[in-house]
């Protein structure tokens, strides 16, 4: 849960980012730990924000050129930036990681017109369970072999191992872009077995830890980590052929472009 001086803080300065740069937010929700189910009591709060400029500024030579990220300095563990309206379908275009996993959270500040229900209207058509699968299998190994590895080890990188390798688990078993909290992906692991128990241990003692806390290698969740890594190297992922999808994220952006500024 976000306490409420701080969801009223963060309403604020988006209210704010707003009249500065004169654009529209369209949603904007909480990313990272704190929307994956396992924050620590110091995590900072990830703040997102999708938002559409007025149609003028779409209309230019130089669009390319022009800046499509807002973006703010952590202030009293605040961090709050956001992207545009085209930058954001071109990224769920791209099947981006990132925006699926923002416009699926369940965490929301706040949300204007049609544009994040339509958005996850389309993930069925739009995103690549392929690519999806390439991603976390990487962030999945980058992470283990990077930090995984030692005597005492990061609590909260055991969870940037697990997340992404419990999401693949979804994406092979669903074909449907795997669910942002990480108690839903645990649905996938037996109740009851030993790597259940000390997963779910991890999850309890990340929550009470510092974001910095450490803890002894879990032989469990390593077992099940190298396992998990050596069938993927071993496994073809099949290339995931989709209809034309740009025609509906143009009516998309030209739906929310019309409402947005009628």
């Amino acid at each position: 849960m976000i306490p409420l001086p701080v969801r009223t803080e963060i309403l604020h300065r988006i209210q704010k980012a707003e009249a500065e740069h004169d654009v529209k937010v369209l949603l904007a929700v909480e990313s990272g730990s704190r929307a994956w189910g396992f924050e620590s009591p110091n995590s900072d709060f990830d703040a997102r924000f999708i938002y559409v400029h007025r149609p003028d500024w779409y209309l230019a030579v130089g669009l390319e050129e022009q800046r499509d990220v807002i973006e703010y300095p952590i202030v009293d563990d605040i961090d709050l930036n956001g992207w545009d309206l085209r930058k954001a379908l071109r990224l769920l275009w791209k099947s981006n990681p990132a925006f699926v996993e923002w416009v699926q959270s369940p965490i929301v500040y706040t949300q204007e017109g049609r544009f994040a229900e339509d958005a996850r209207a389309l993930l069925p058509d739009v995103y690549r369970c392929d690519s999806g699968i390439h991603h976390y299998r990487s962030m999945a190994k980058t992470n283990y072999r990077g930090y995984l590895k030692a005597d005492q080890v990061p609590l909260k990188k055991y969870f940037y191992v697990l997340r992404p390798l419990l999401s693949v688990r979804w994406l092979e078993r669903y074909q449907t872009p795997a669910p942002i909290e990480f108690g839903k992906l645990l649905a996938l692991v037996d109740e009851g077995g030993t790597l259940r128990r000390d997963i779910d241990d991890l999850v309890a003692r990340k929550r009470a830890a510092p974001e910095l806390g450490l803890t002894p290698p879990v032989p469990s969740i390593d077992a099940f980590i190298e396992a998990e890594l050596a069938r993927l190297d071993a496994t073809h992922v099949p290339h995931v052929k989709r209809g034309e999808v740009l025609p509906k994220l143009d009516q998309l952006f030209r739906t929310v472009l019309h409402d947005t500024w009628a």
